[in-house]
């Protein structure tokens, strides 16, 4: 396994096609697996149930299309992303499980920064509870090709969370959801 850490912010479209390539070189068997931790410029993406009618600013800031599950996220300072890119035939082709591990993983690293957070019955991420209110601090979108995941999950650390307004993030539109980080 192989941990890569970037301090700087790195350019979406590098992150993918590095993902890409990593994926390709997973499969053959030329490179070992990944775990890649970065920060993005601000931009959103949208995966493949984002609905149109949920990109509220189009122009706040580049919006770029993505083959992971799920709906429009936003990605920027303070929200660290890390792309996992694993063999599941290795480690059990259950995809259900490895996306509870997913959440497992974030769970236990919210506590070793003094933070809390749940996954909750039909929704995807990690939910924090307060104030009468339940509030998203991680997103998880996965892609699984012939086995090999990619995209992974996003943990707001402390984000400008008014980056947030330009999206219906993940489809919350309830009033009683919404977004919220570590700080």
């Amino acid at each position: 396994m192989d941990w890569r850490i970037s301090d700087g912010l790195v350019p979406y479209h590098e992150a993918l096609s590095a993902m890409e390539a990593r994926v390709e070189a997973i499969r053959a068997g030329t490179q070992p697996e990944q775990v890649w931790l970065l920060e993005h410029p601000p931009l959103y993406t949208a995966g493949t149930s984002a609905k149109a009618g949920d990109l509220l600013q189009p122009g706040r800031f580049p919006v770029h299309q993505t083959g992971r599950g799920g709906q429009y996220t936003y990605h920027g300072p303070g929200q660290r992303v890390a792309y996992v890119m694993l063999d599941l035939k290795e480690r059990g082709p259950d995809v259900r499980r490895f996306v509870r591990d997913l959440e497992d993983w974030i769970i236990r690293t919210l506590v070793r920064f003094n933070g809390t957070g749940e996954p909750r019955e039909g929704r995807v991420g990690i939910w924090v509870g307060h104030d009468g209110r339940e509030d998203k601090i991680a997103a998880i979108g996965v892609r699984v090709r012939r086995w090999v995941t990619f995209h992974g999950i996003a943990i707001n650390v402390d984000p400008d969370l008014s980056h947030f307004s330009g999206i219906v993030p993940c489809g919350i539109s309830e009033q009683a959801l919404g977004v919220t980080s570590l700080a």
